[in-house]
């Protein structure tokens, strides 16, 4: 198991047997005496892998308690909704190959309110997208992943979609929050603030960002939050976020995720954009009239990708000064016509 070996589970302790119990429910057996070994999956948040030393069963338990400022009903409602929206996902049978949805495997609330889960071996995204950041001559392997994603992400989308109409209001109002947020950390001034408000209601007021139905989106397409087994095997985990809404906001996501990665470590945000072409056309080709698909979401991908890059620029981990590139080129992509 890949991560930080840490050390192994106590015997007497309530997390011992609560994947004692998991393990017994996996295998359909009873294991006796079992040894847990303890990894850190995540150095952000409370990720942790724990793999049987004698049957190298695996599970991975999230626990919302400590990164939700310590407050068990909030975390306990988190944990139940992932449960509930990993659940929801595999009911439209993304299950097995090329398709899966991680299977939630048990919640305890007393435990730092775990969500335990089921465990995939698969490469991120995002180590494919350093590779070809890295290495101009591995452009190949990040094409075949994003060809990957994208039947997957349709995928998806097509089988949730539900009839009715998308309701662009709510994504503009994660756009004004956005903002605010980048006010407040003092990214932005005043005067991009206005400036943002104003190329936000432009979008508003155009028919495109209305038209389309209501899917499932996986609500946090970010590069860490898919892994790629063999050929076209796909893997979504940390569906925390999930909701319906605008395929466009997975979609966009993605898209703007490319577009950082390549602007950080190559300096330059055109070396993406053959890269985030590909992901769009792989994606449109799965809808009977591919070429209008590829009309219709290019023509919304540049407000979505601006959302991503202003998500990106919120965080403390970059500095103030890559923060402004990427709110230089949201500018840059609301701009457009």
């Amino acid at each position: 198991m890949k991560g930080k070996y840490l050390g192994r589970v106590p015997v007497r302790s309530d997390l011992y047997e609560f994947l004692t119990m998991l393990i017994s429910d996996q295998s359909r057996a009873v294991v006796p005496d079992p040894t847990f070994r303890v990894f850190r999956l995540s150095s952000s948040s409370e990720v942790y892998g724990y793999e049987e030393r004698s049957t190298l069963a695996r599970i991975v338990c999230k626990f919302y308690w400590p990164r939700l400022d310590w407050n068990t009903d909030r975390a306990a409602r988190a944990a139940f909704r992932e449960y509930e929206n990993l659940r929801i996902l595999r009911g439209y049978h993304l299950v097995g190959s090329p398709h899966h949805v991680i299977r939630p495997l048990g919640l305890d609330r007393d435990i730092n309110c775990a969500l335990a889960l089921e465990y995939y071996g698969g490469e991120q995204l995002s180590c494919a997208i350093e590779r070809a950041t890295r290495n101009c001559h591995d452009d190949g392997h990040l094409l075949w992943r994003l060809k990957a994603l994208a039947y997957f992400l349709a995928t998806q989308h097509n089988r949730t979609a539900n009839g009715l109409d998308v309701n662009f209001e709510s994504v503009n109002r994660y756009f004004d929050h956005l903002v605010g947020t980048l006010r407040d950390h003092r990214r932005i001034g005043q005067r991009d603030v206005e400036e943002f408000s104003w190329l936000g209601d432009l979008w508003t007021d155009r028919p495109r960002m209305w038209e389309d139905q209501q899917v499932w989106l996986h609500g946090d397409a970010t590069p860490a939050n898919f892994l790629f087994g063999r050929g076209m095997d796909v893997a979504a985990i940390d569906l925390e976020h999930g909701k319906r809404g605008d395929r466009m906001f997975d979609i966009g996501l993605i898209a703007g995720e490319l577009q950082h990665a390549f602007m950080m470590t190559t300096g330059h945000r055109h070396r993406a954009e053959p890269f985030i072409g590909h992901f769009l056309w792989e994606y449109s080709c799965h809808f009977p009239d591919r070429d209008s698909m590829f009309k219709s979401i290019t023509a919304k991908a540049p407000y979505y990708m601006s959302l991503a890059l202003l998500r990106i620029a919120r965080n403390d981990y970059i500095t103030k000064e890559y923060a402004g590139r990427l709110i230089r080129q949201a500018k840059r992509l609301l701009r457009a016509p």
